[in-house]
């Protein structure tokens, strides 16, 4: 089982989920919309079809965050 932080700029929490579970499957079961902003794993910006591996596919056994990181300018 991995401790995952999910969120995003406003909310983050922790959820415990099984290695083979998807990155996509615990954004959408914690209502984290992906489709907007930067899509991070510990920091690192996920590239494209990475959203659809597990967590053991990525070789995260533990712990980590996942968070979408959108970026405003400030005009």
């Amino acid at each position: 089982m991995i401790k995952v932080t999910v969120g995003n700029n406003v909310k983050r929490e922790s959820v415990i989920v099984d290695e083979n579970t998807t990155l996509r499957t615990v954004l959408e079961d914690n209502g984290i919309d992906y489709t907007s902003g930067t899509m991070h794993l510990d920091g690192s910006s996920l590239k494209p079809g990475e959203i659809d591996k597990t967590f053991a596919d990525l070789g995260i056994t533990e712990k980590c965050y996942l968070l979408n990181v959108v970026k405003a300018d400030n005009a």
